[in-house]
């Protein structure tokens, strides 16, 4: 199994901050996530300003497209993301428009499986059309009722399925080598960072624990 990929959730509407927050964890992660609410606020020049500064990065613009999947992701990939997310509960015509920008310009694309009641049949099926990522995505909202990832990644890791696994939700230090474990191959770590007293001493922690399974 490659190595585990490190993905850095950037969720704040401030331009810069958000710019400088990927400078300061940069030598510790791999993905760089332009949030959905920092990607709604601040739009395709963001892109193009984290793909000029980061060229070593993987971009991620978690677009969570719900319909007219090709026409809205193609300009993200067109300004540099490397994967754009597309919602599993659009359906399978919205999910082949995204793999298919995504497949246009050399890129990725990953289905999030937040809210998919039949997450099984759902990443079987969007597997099948050619999504290169699965992403088990336990929500904010789900994650304030008590709800974990953990019984969603072991369900979608057990199909082997020939995709990539990223896994986000309430991870932290405590938590990602379990997630490594289970099989996620990306992992996703927003608060457990930028919350942190010292973002880059979160992030180098999570590095280490990470490369240390």
């Amino acid at each position: 199994m490659a190595k585990p990929l490190i993905q850095m959730a950037l969720d704040s509407l401030d331009f810069d901050a958000t710019v400088a927050l990927a400078t300061t964890v940069a030598p510790y992660v791999d993905i760089f996530e332009i949030g959905t609410p920092c990607i709604k606020h601040n739009g395709v020049n963001l892109v193009r300003e984290l793909r000029a500064r980061f060229p070593d990065k993987l971009l991620l613009v978690d677009l969570k497209t719900m319909d007219a999947g090709e026409y809205e992701a193609t300009p993200f990939y067109a300004a540099g993301a490397d994967i754009c997310t597309v919602l599993g509960v659009s359906g399978l015509a919205t999910c082949q428009g995204v793999i298919k920008a995504a497949n246009a310009h050399g890129a990725e694309a990953q289905i999030d499986l937040i809210n998919v009641e039949d997450k099984v049949a759902c990443a079987k099926a969007t597997c099948e059309a050619g999504a290169h990522i699965m992403g088990i995505h336990t929500g904010l909202d789900a994650q304030a009722a008590g709800h974990s990832p953990f019984e969603d990644l072991n369900e979608i890791a057990a199909l082997g399925l020939p995709v990539r696994i990223s896994v986000a939700g309430g991870i932290k230090a405590s938590t990602v080598q379990d997630v490594v474990r289970a099989g996620a191959n990306i992992i996703v770590v927003g608060a457990a960072i930028y919350g942190a007293p010292s973002p880059a001493d979160a992030a180098r922690e999570i590095r280490e624990l990470v490369d240390a399974v």
